[in-house]
């Protein structure tokens, strides 16, 4: 038996590498300067919106039949990743037109994928995922949104819930139900556009992080959309959510693994550089220890995110809690290295002047979206117990 003298296993490709070295310039360049600011304002970053789609980082999974990059699910996640080690309101940019379109990629017939993915892969919409409602959040599929056939058209008539990038996107993935009497096998899978009669967006969401993506209600009042834009049959709606999941939630690990990462990078240049008792407090075993156990725990959840990554692109079976556990872990990862970094800093940690105190309040976010992590610890023990 002959091995690879190279040994390439558990080694990202040279495209890989390449493409983390493009993003992380451009994010470095384009995006760290202004996380603060887009913070502050809780306004979205159209700026960044058009570097990244310059780059054609703003939407790389799409296939290429439809204008896209057809990139793999790992470039994916570096994409998100190295964004989100700068700002985790842009790396939103990437990872929700993933989750919007990724219902239309799995289920969509092949006149709604032309459609509706090739203007997002030119950059000329974006596309959110619209499953919640106040009174369904981990309970999915007791929502009330309800469509009916008419014609030619669905009416829609309810409310979704924090929506990410609601109000930028054009196009929304919406659950909806057509069978009030079959459970969650009555609800179908719409794709709603922004100018469609009876859309509209509520106001924006008060929130703790993530401000520069807006989070609103959408309201659908008797809004008409063409027959043609149901994803898949109905009934199906609900099973392609959770097959659309299992695909984006290693990206918001992926989310979660860059804010990480961005408080590591942040904490060892401050650990050099300020000095206390006469010398730089890295120099203290203390820190030093944090430090370590924030590293080792940030690089153990990149290894689980890129092997979800990789389970998801060859379509192996297990992806389901491979994925939660890859989104769990590294959210949790990323809220734990976000507040040591905030403690590493000392009271300057806690001020605006230094970065990790923001990427503290986004790094919560990811143990509550895409499944909480409580959510997700039962996806994973019920998936195993089968």
């Amino acid at each position: 038996m002959a091995f690879d003298p190279d040994f390439a296993t558990y080694r990202l490709t040279d495209e890989h590498q390449m493409l983390r070295a493009a993003v992380r310039e451009l994010a470095d360049d384009k995006i760290a300067p202004r996380a603060a600011e887009i913070d502050q304002s809780s306004e979205f970053p159209y700026d960044v919106l058009e570097a990244l789609t310059k780059a054609d980082f703003h939407a790389t999974h799409i296939p290429v039949a439809y204008g896209g990059l057809g990139a793999d699910s790992v470039a994916t996640a570096i994409v998100i990743e190295e964004v989100a080690r700068a700002c985790a309101s842009s790396s939103l940019i990437p990872a929700v037109n993933k989750l919007g379109t990724m219902p239309v990629i799995l289920s969509g017939s092949e006149e709604l994928k032309k459609e509706v993915l090739t203007p997002v892969a030119a950059g000329e919409a974006m596309f959110s995922y619209a499953l919640s409602e106040r009174e369904a959040g981990s309970d999915a599929a007791a929502m009330r949104t309800r469509a009916v056939a008419e014609g030619d058209s669905w009416v829609l008539n309810g409310t979704k819930a924090w929506i990410t990038n609601a109000g930028v996107s054009s196009y929304y993935t919406v659950m909806a139900v057509t069978d009030p009497s079959a459970g969650a096998k009555g609800i179908s899978a719409f794709v709603v556009h922004k100018d469609d009669p009876g859309f509209s967006v509520g106001s924006k969401e008060r929130k703790l992080g993530i401000k520069g993506s807006p989070t609103c209600e959408i309201h659908f009042d008797n809004c008409a959309i063409p027959a043609s834009r149901i994803v898949g049959e109905p009934g199906t709606g609900f099973k392609t959510a959770l097959a659309t999941l299992d695909h984006t939630r290693l990206t918001i690990g992926a989310q979660a693994l860059g804010i990480a990462q961005g408080a590591i990078d942040a904490s060892i240049a401050y650990m050099k550089q300020r000095q206390q008792f006469g010398r730089p407090i890295a120099d203290f075993q203390g820190l030093q220890f944090m430090l370590a156990d924030m590293v080792m725990q940030t690089e153990a959840a990149r290894q689980l995110i890129y092997a979800a990554a990789a389970k998801a692109e060859r379509g192996e079976p297990g992806l389901t809690w491979y994925s939660a556990s890859a989104k769990a872990f590294a959210s949790d990862v990323a809220m734990k290295v976000t507040t040591d970094a905030v403690q590493l800093f000392g009271g300057a940690g806690y001020t605006q002047d230094f970065p990790v105190e923001r990427m503290m309040r986004d790094a919560k976010i990811t143990q509550i979206y895409e499944g909480t992590n409580q959510i997700n610890r039962m996806v994973i023990a019920r998936q195993i117990l089968k």
